[in-house]
């Protein structure tokens, strides 16, 4: 994962920053706490940076190798009627190819044949599972598959009740999941919990309660997956690190949750998106149920925001923070979405619109993890200036990738 160095978000943003790579420009805004008008921000550029200074300080902001700024480009723009605490400029930049910037593969895309992997806990970075090596990697059937077969076959449905399982030596890959045959060393590192699934109550017959196996970390409790077969793990790509087992070499150290969970999702939302052609994703529970719906919008951008006590001080005027990194501008997707559990009528009509019409390509992540990455995302939105947080009856965030 790149730029995991980065500092964790904070709220209110004093500067915020988008460029888009296909557009070669970008959209700058300045909260007016930290200038007063366009007069008293001027922007420059420097080598794979962007200086802006203000009453406040100057800022610098890093940008991505082959992304610079083109002197002079920078002008002040319209803000809107409800924006009268913002400063907004356009601006134009350069934009070199660089291939080592545009891969974020996730494990699903990097996972091979014949090659050797350890796989560790998030959590805690416990070594899970020892040097495993796979004859075969087989991509799965995506989302609702079983569905779809009636219109497929002539003849009764053949997978009916079936379950695709991995042999000894093979590793399945779902969108969000890989399917794994247990080894000897399981029980040590391994526990299993049965718990249940589904609401007893739900008027939908056919979804009943049923028991479901999870599996977890022995070291910090931490739920990976699911048993979904004796013998058989299914384990999700936010919970699991994997890594190609070279000799004794160990893991630094925990990577930051919130950090690595935001990457991950990004990065398997952009593939799903790509190799798809599908830009509407339902975030959903294992009992199917949609727990966020996700609109992706943009996946050139690059953004930065910096919370208004970072952008200079009362006793820094005209001087750079004299410590701590720059801030980094960072590549990131630009979304749309909405919780199925909000209660606003707008947002209750979105959900009933989504489901009725089956928008949304299922993406399955344990019940936690949602909760999980809905709060990445809401983190996400109350760092925007307030003129971006809302677009239409959606509200507005950015994974970075």
């Amino acid at each position: 994962m790149s730029d995991l160095e980065m500092p964790p978000r904070a709220h209110g943003a004093g500067v915020f920053l988008e460029l888009r790579k296909r557009l070669q420009s970008g959209l700058l805004i300045v909260g007016k706490d930290v200038a007063r008008s366009h007069a008293d921000v001027v922007v420059t550029g420097g080598d794979s940076s962007l200086h802006i200074k203000t009453p406040r300080g100057e800022l610098s902001l890093t940008l991505p190798a082959g992304v610079t700024f083109e002197q002079g480009s920078c002008t002040p723009t319209p803000a809107g009627e409800s924006c009268g605490e913002e400063l907004h400029f356009r601006l134009r930049i350069g934009v070199t190819r660089n291939p080592d910037e545009e891969t974020s593969d996730s494990v699903i895309e990097t996972l091979q044949a014949k090659e050797t992997y350890c796989f560790h806990c998030q959590g805690c970075m416990t070594r899970l599972l020892e040097d495993r090596e796979f004859k075969r990697v087989l991509p799965l059937p995506n989302g609702n598959w079983n569905a779809i077969v009636d219109d497929w076959c002539c003849h009764p449905d053949p997978f009916a009740n079936k379950k695709l399982l991995p042999r000894a030596e093979d590793c399945l890959l779902g969108d969000t999941f890989l399917m794994l045959a247990k080894d000897g060393g399981c029980e040590q590192t391994l526990t299993e919990e049965v718990s249940p699934v589904g609401s007893e109550d739900s008027h939908d017959s056919k979804k009943t309660c049923r028991r479901l196996v999870l599996v977890s970390c022995k070291s910090c409790s931490l739920v990976l997956g699911e048993a979904v077969a004796p013998g058989t793990l299914k384990l999700y790509i936010t919970q699991v690190v994997v890594e190609p087992a070279v000799g004794d070499r160990k893991p630094e150290a925990s990577l930051n949750r919130s950090l690595y969970l935001e990457q991950t999702v990004a990065a398997r939302l952009l593939e799903l998106s790509t190799s798809m052609s599908t830009f509407h994703f339902s975030i959903q529970t294992p009992d199917e149920k949609a727990f966020l719906l996700v609109w992706l919008l943009n996946s050139d951008s690059i953004t930065a925001s910096v919370p208004e006590t970072c952008v200079g001080g009362e006793g820094s005027l005209g001087s750079p923070a004299l410590h701590g990194p720059s801030p980094r501008a960072a590549r990131a997707l630009k979304l749309l979405y909405t919780s199925c559990s909000d209660t606003g009528t707008q947002q209750r009509d979105i959900v009933s619109s989504w489901e009725a019409n089956a928008i949304g390509h299922p993406v399955v992540l344990p019940l936690k993890v949602c909760e999980e990455l809905l709060q990445v995302i809401d983190d996400s939105n109350s760092t925007l200036p307030a003129s971006m947080r809302c677009m239409r009856s959606y509200e507005v965030a950015y994974l970075r990738l």
